[in-house]
C-alpha cells in the first residue's frame, strides 16, 4: 500500500504539469480509490492526509499561473479536482475509530518484552509518539532509549548521525531528539511491503512475488527493485 502514495506524492510535488489530460484522469481516481480504502480499513490515514495536503498545495501554486499554460487542461477542471481534495480531506477529518466490539488481550496486556519488540518494528518515529499517548504505561515504553537508537540507525547512517549528535541534560546520546533532526536533513529509509520490478532481459514491469515469461537463462538475476522515484524515471528522456 505504501508504494502508491509515494508514487503519487512524488507525481504531485514536480510532475503535475507532464501529465497529459488522460494521465491526469488516472491520477485522480488511483488517488480516490486509495482514500476510499483508508475511509474503510480506518487505517493510514496521516499518510494520506500528507499526501492531499502536499497534492492540494501544488495544485494552488499552479492554477495560480494557469494562464501561463502550466498545466495541462481546463482551469474550472483543476478547480473540480481541487474541490474534490478538499471533501476527501474532510472525510478524513471526520473518522472516528471504531472499537472492536470483543473484548480479548489488548496491547498493555501482553508482557513488556513484547510491547517493546512489537514497538520496535514502527518505522515512523511519529507512530512512537502517537502510542505514547494511549496510556501512561506505554508513554513510559516509547521514551525508550534504546527503541529511538535503532529507529536512527535503520534510517540513517553512521556519519549521517555522528553529524547531528544532541546530548541530554544527563550527558547521554537524545536518541529520539536526534531521530527528529536527522528527519528534516536527511531523506528516512523506504520501506514497501509490495514493490515494481523491472526485468532488464524483457524490460517487463512486474509486482514483486508476480512471475513474467522471461526468456533468460537465470531470470531472477534479472530483476531490479524499483522505488517510486526510481518508476517515475523511467518516463524521463
Amino acid at each position: 500500500f505504501y508504494f502508491y502514495p509515494q508514487l503519487l506524492e512524488l507525481i504531485a510535488k514536480s510532475q503535475l504539469t507532464s501529465l497529459s489530460g488522460i494521465a491526469q484522469k488516472n491520477y485522480m481516481n488511483i488517488l480516490e480509490k486509495v482514500v476510499q480504502k483508508v475511509l474503510e480499513d480506518q487505517q493510514n490515514i496521516r499518510l494520506i492526509r500528507e499526501l492531499l495536503q502536499t497534492l492540494y498545495t501544488s495544485l494552488c501554486t499552479l492554477v495560480q499561473r494557469v494562464g501561463k499554460s502550466v498545466l495541462v487542461g481546463n482551469i474550472n477542471m483543476w478547480v473540480h479536482r481541487m474541490e474534490s481534495i478538499l471533501h476527501w480531506q474532510q472525510q478524513l477529518n471526520n473518522i472516528q475509530i471504531t472499537r472492536p466490539a470483543f473484548k480479548g488481550t489488548t496491547f498493555t496486556d501482553l508482557p513488556l518484552c513484547l510491547q517493546l519488540n512489537i514497538m520496535q518494528r514502527l518505522s515512523d518515529g511519529r507512530d512512537l509518539v502517537s502510542l505514547g499517548q494511549v496510556a501512561p504505561d506505554l508513554q513510559v515504553l516509547s521514551e525508550d532509549r534504546l527503541l529511538w537508537k535503532k529507529l536512527c540507525q535503520y534510517h540513517f547512517t553512521d556519519r549521517q548521525i555522528r553529524k547531528r549528535l544532541i546530548l541530554s541534560d544527563k550527558g547521554q546520546l537524545d536518541w529520539k531528539k536526534m531521530y527528529f533532526k536527522l528527519i528534516r536533513c536527511y531523506p528516512r529509509k523506504e520501506q514497501y511491503g509490495d514493490t515494481l520490478q523491472l526485468c532488464r532481459h524483457c524490460h517487463i514491469l512486474s509486482w514483486k512475488g508476480t512471475d513474467h515469461p522471461c526468456t533468460a537463462n537465470n531470470p531472477e538475476t534479472c530483476s531490479t527493485s524499483l522505488s517510486p522515484q526510481e518508476f517515475i524515471n523511467l518516463f524521463r528522456f
